[in-house]
């Protein structure tokens, strides 16, 4: 049987900002159903390494694919990679949903209005398929009261269930969250992990960056541990968490985690 094709997977990716190298040949697979929690230190390259997989940053070498298609890449006059094809560029986005850390949602859209957008503008779907769609994710995010309200009359932990509920109207191959919680007050922050603690349950693929401990070891089920740059330590959140290898990463448990 042929083995399936990973749903992502990054080879020796690197990104660097002038002479400050960020990102040194980071190589990574998810499989379907996988939840990845990437972990490290400010500064060690963890939203960075997300923000390249959809070319929001560019970065200088490496390869990206997507369900066994690669993204044909070009280098650029400034050192970087650029996309071959917008429209394959295009494509894959379509098939990568993002949630941010502050939101991004279009504050001049009711909350439907900011659904319903990509669906019908990139997937060309009729209006009455998004709209019956987006009840469907508001329900299931907890907000279906909340379709004609504007982002800016909502908590932060609701607008963060309303990008999440974005992100999964485009029925993306993987979902890549970037700090989801950490613009959010503490008494906000389970509302949001609750909802992707049941998107890990029903087998959604995701790339997780998070400061949340407690949660990137109940959902996990690969934890990736960035320092300067380069992965320091993978593995089972309970080699991660209970077991390190690496002295850095049992240094920032102990701390972390205390």
């Amino acid at each position: 049987m042929s083995q399936a094709q990973p749903a992502l997977e990054l080879v020796d990716v690197h990104k660097s900002y002038g002479d400050l190298s960020v990102l040194k040949g980071i190589s990574l697979k998810a499989n379907d159903g996988d939840v990845i929690s990437i972990l490290g230190s400010s500064g060690s390259g963890k939203s960075t390494l997300l923000r390249c997989i959809n070319l929001l940053e560019r970065p200088n070498a490496g390869r990206i694919l997507v369900a066994g298609e690669e993204l044909v890449l070009k280098p650029a006059k400034d050192g970087y990679l650029d996309a071959a094809s917008r429209p394959q560029l295009e494509s894959m986005r379509s098939r990568i949903g993002f949630v941010f850390q502050s939101f991004n949602l279009w504050p001049h859209k009711t909350i439907l209005e900011n659904i319903i957008e990509a669906p019908m503008r990139v997937l060309k779907q009729p209006r009455a398929q998004a709209v019956a769609r987006a009840e469907e994710l508001l329900a299931r995010v907890g907000l279906a009261d909340k379709r004609n309200a504007y982002p800016g009359n909502l908590s932060g932990g609701q607008q963060q269930r309303i990008a999440i509920a974005r992100a999964l109207a485009m029925d993306p191959q993987v979902l890549l969250f970037d700090e989801p919680t950490s613009a959010l007050d503490p008494e906000l922050v389970n509302e949001v992990l609750s909802v992707m603690h049941s998107l890990a349950d029903e087998g959604r693929t995701m790339l997780i960056v998070t400061h949340e401990m407690r949660f990137a070891r109940e959902v996990s089920s690969q934890v990736v541990f960035l320092h300067q740059g380069q992965i320091e330590e993978i593995g089972s959140p309970e080699q991660v968490f209970d077991n390190p290898k690496s002295t850095r990463v049992r240094d920032f448990m102990s701390s972390h985690l205390s």
